[in-house]
């Protein structure tokens, strides 16, 4: 694949995937990591049109999570360790850490799993694992709390995707449609979470 033909799907989320991408389950396992094509939805149409049923596709969701989480250790692990050395990195990490426990409110990162599952669901699995790291969890308990929330916004988006495709039967709408919805699912979610998180305080 070309760097243009790359850089063209990253920018349109609702585009096809690339001709020149892999066939078969890694070529669903590729989309499913690198953010072209749809992402998620457009991994899901992707695999529904090679003939993978629903449990397969959470499978290689799962195993891109897992991926993911080697990935991105090292990379959170090297932050935490500079923000012992770099005042405005410390200063940032508290502040988001503070924000992440008034999002989570009643099940906050500090105190109940549920808390840092809702972050995982509502923002990223990132951000859930770092939520985690906050919190004191450790590589193999943080991340299963981290996953365990993207797994459930991935079940969300795969049966959004495959019933709107059914309804549509048209992949750039089904993708556009899922994309929006999930970003007002996610956003409502969000404002949910710190209104109960500010009755809570009040």
């Amino acid at each position: 694949m070309s760097l243009d033909t790359f850089q063209q799907a990253l920018l349109d989320p609702t585009g096809p995937v690339p001709a020149s991408w892999p066939a078969g389950w890694p070529g669903v396992l590729l989309l499913f990591l690198v953010p072209v094509g749809g992402g998620i939805p457009g991994g899901v149409l992707l695999g529904h049109g090679r003939g993978l049923p629903p449990p397969v596709l959470m499978a290689l969701y799962l195993v891109s999570d897992v991926i993911l989480a080697f990935v991105f250790e090292p990379v959170l692990r090297g932050l935490l360790a500079a923000a012992r050395h770099v005042p405005w990195l410390r200063r940032a990490g508290s502040a988001a850490v503070a924000g992440l426990h008034r999002t989570a409110g009643p099940g906050s990162p500090a105190r109940k799993p549920l808390g840092l599952v809702l972050v995982s669901f509502t923002v990223d699995p990132m951000t859930g694992r770092a939520a985690a790291a906050a919190a004191g969890h450790g590589f193999v308990p943080g991340w299963a709390i981290a996953i365990a929330g993207d797994m459930i916004y991935f079940t969300v988006v795969m049966a959004s995707t495959l019933w709107l495709d059914g309804m549509l039967g048209n992949a750039p709408a089904t993708i556009g449609g899922v994309l929006l919805g999930m970003l007002v699912l996610q956003s409502w979610a969000r404002r949910r979470q710190e209104r109960r998180a500010a009755a809570t305080a009040g």
